[in-house]
């Protein structure tokens, strides 16, 4: 009843609020998550960096609040979710190995869904580094498969939502001072190029189209103070197809959780739709 209860309600709003949040532990922030879902008015929430192996991961909490879940998990490091108040879908928790790709793959970073008929994607893309190395390697050519996978779903002409943390400086506005990015595995020429011909397949960083020029972030580093002199980046993105860009009312980065006390690094960046799906 309490689902049935939800749905009701925002049938009538007409609209939803999708969010992203890399929480860095849901063992650790578990009811921080569970009151900004409520405080928020959030819908559905892709989250990454859970760190908890699938049978641990807290359905029956988001269950009580009226949220189905999904997840793919992996101990102590990367994992996947999403929480939802309506039914979720579940199309692929594996990002696929091409014929030309040489390695395996078995860290939980993709989870793609649909939901109200919109194909999302939640990611939790690969840092890379150092760079040069194994791990940049690997980052790169996750990016290459996600760009052919996120081009077959395109292709269908279906909306499409690709949220999370991307692991990505994509200008010098999305970061505080640049110079200390300029070796990092997140700024490198080749990181951006791949980000690029993502965006390219047709679409749209949802932040920038409201916000053109408007510096904000969403991830401030725990060392150095970070976070009290606002030295942040924003890495954490909802790209939209062309689809949901017609639908779009508004878009942000929620920064309160990130002043609370033993918060995660990232915060939560959100956009609001209407509900034509």
């Amino acid at each position: 009843m309490a689902q049935a209860f939800q749905y009701e309600k925002h049938i009538k709003s007409m609209s939803l609020k999708i969010s992203s949040f890399n929480v860095n532990s849901i063992k650790m922030r578990l009811p921080k998550v569970i009151n900004w879902l409520e405080e928020s008015k959030t819908d559905i929430l892709l989250m990454q960096e859970t760190k908890t192996v699938n049978e641990n991961f807290p359905q029956n909490e988001f269950l009580e609040k009226g949220y189905n879940t999904v997840y793919l998990g992996q101990k102590s490091y990367n994992g996947v979710a999403i929480a939802s108040k309506f039914k979720i879908e579940k199309i692929s928790d594996n990002l696929p190995i091409y014929e030309q790709d040489s390695e395996t793959d078995d860290q939980a970073r993709f989870l793609h869904v649909k939901i109200e008929n919109i194909n999302i994607i939640c990611l939790y893309l690969p840092n890379g580094n150092p760079a040069p190395g194994p791990k940049y390697d690997y980052k790169i050519n996750w990016m290459r498969r996600l760009i052919k996978y996120t081009q077959m779903i395109y292709d269908t002409n279906q909306p499409l939502i690709l949220g999370g943390d991307f692991n990505v400086i994509q200008q010098k506005i999305d970061c505080h001072d640049v110079s200390q990015w300029l070796d990092d595995a997140l700024y490198l020429d080749e990181t951006r190029s791949k980000m690029k011909e993502l965006i390219n397949v047709g679409l749209i960083d949802s932040y920038r189209l409201k916000h053109p020029n408007l510096t904000e972030y969403s991830f401030w580093d725990y060392q150095g103070g970070a976070w009290q002199k606002d030295n942040g980046i924003r890495i954490d993105f909802l790209l939209i197809s062309p689809e949901i860009v017609d639908i779009l009312i508004d878009v942000g980065i929620d920064k309160n959780l990130r002043g609370q006390e033993k918060p995660s690094d990232h915060t939560p960046v959100w956009i609001e739709i209407e509900e034509k799906y």
